[in-house]
């Protein structure tokens, strides 16, 4: 079982258990919620047909900044150069719980 979200522009496929890296986003100590459920699927092939009140709740493992990267500008014949570095800052998320429909599906645990 799996659900879709949408955050910080992109679309993530998250299971209960899982660990993902997403853009900086808000959370209250350590809990983040994602109400912006996309899709989700009990069983194999199978989506369920209405998402109204569906969330996905998590606990924020860490955060950080990603690997530097480098722009560069450049125009020939011109003496033109500009240098410029970036670094993305995010946060690290365990999925716990996918709320959808009255159902819980949370993580098995080892």
């Amino acid at each position: 079982m799996y659900a879709v979200i949408k955050t910080g522009g992109k679309q993530y496929r998250v299971a209960p258990g899982d660990t993902l890296r997403i853009e900086k986003a808000a959370h209250d100590n350590g809990a983040i919620e994602f109400s912006d459920v996309v899709a989700f699927s009990g069983d194999e092939g199978k989506f369920e047909p209405k998402l109204d009140g569906a969330k996905v709740l998590g606990e924020v493992v860490s955060e950080g900044r990603g690997e530097k990267l480098i722009v560069f500008h450049f125009k020939r014949k011109k003496q033109y150069k500009k240098l410029q570095g970036h670094r993305q800052s995010f946060v690290e998320v365990k999925i716990n719980e996918i709320l959808v429909g009255g159902k819980s599906f949370k993580a098995e645990k080892k």
